[in-house]
């Protein structure tokens, strides 16, 4: 796989880093000189200096033969315009956006920025899913971590011990995916019932998880 980042900082050196532990082409991009004379001495990379967001400078690094383009700079406008440029004008099929300002996401979104990532977004995240949810296990976030795969204990004297599924109103947008219990694996019908000490699997948006956990804790 051939991958071109933009952006020589931290973010960009340990991605490449990364990459290239993992046998992958590697290109970077960045702007200023004494960073492009550090990373080609340190990293088995080539290094293109100039400005992401120009065209001739996307096609020094030969953008157009890249199975991925990650815009990593510490702006978001430069993110955005370089990342517009390797999809439209040279069909890049897969490219990432970092959003340094979170309030960026849904902007870089609705420009047509799919894969628009912000690490405070996800650190936020992942904060808030331990804190407020003691009893509820991540599996994995989905959807750029707009929905999640969670993992439910149903404790001791819950509300909904020993109820069917078909008279349990779940929260919006969550759904029952799995029941573990004993150590068998039970995929849910309508007439399944939950009893506590079952480890429910569910997927649910990130407005249904809260809701999702205090109606199975509900004693």
């Amino acid at each position: 796989m051939r991958i071109v980042i933009l952006g020589g900082g931290k973010l960009g050196y340990h991605l490449a880093q990364n990459m290239l532990e993992r046998d992958y082409e590697v290109e970077l991009i960045e702007k200023n000189k004494i960073k492009c004379m550090h990373l080609a001495d340190v990293l088995d990379v080539e290094v293109v200096c100039g400005d992401g967001t120009e065209i001739k400078v996307l096609a020094d690094a030969r953008t157009h033969k890249a199975d991925c383009f990650i815009a990593v700079t510490g702006s978001d406008q430069d993110n955005l315009v370089a990342s517009q440029l390797a999809k439209k004008r040279f069909q890049v099929k897969k490219v990432i956006t970092r959003a340094n300002n979170p309030r960026n996401l849904e902007a870089l979104r609705k420009l047509g920025m799919d894969n628009a990532v912000s690490s405070t977004e996800i650190i936020t995240r992942l904060i808030e899913q331990e804190v407020e949810s003691a009893e509820m296990r991540l599996v994995t976030s989905l959807n750029k971590g707009r929905a999640a795969i969670c993992e439910i204990v149903i404790p001791e004297d819950a509300k909904i011990n020993g109820a069917s599924l078909k008279d349990i109103e779940l929260p919006k947008s969550s759904l029952i995916i799995s029941i573990l219990r004993d150590e068998s694996l039970i995929i849910p019908q309508g007439d399944t019932k939950i009893y506590s000490g079952d480890e429910v699997v569910a997927v649910c948006d990130g407005h249904s998880q809260k809701s999702l956990m205090k109606m199975f804790s509900e004693k």
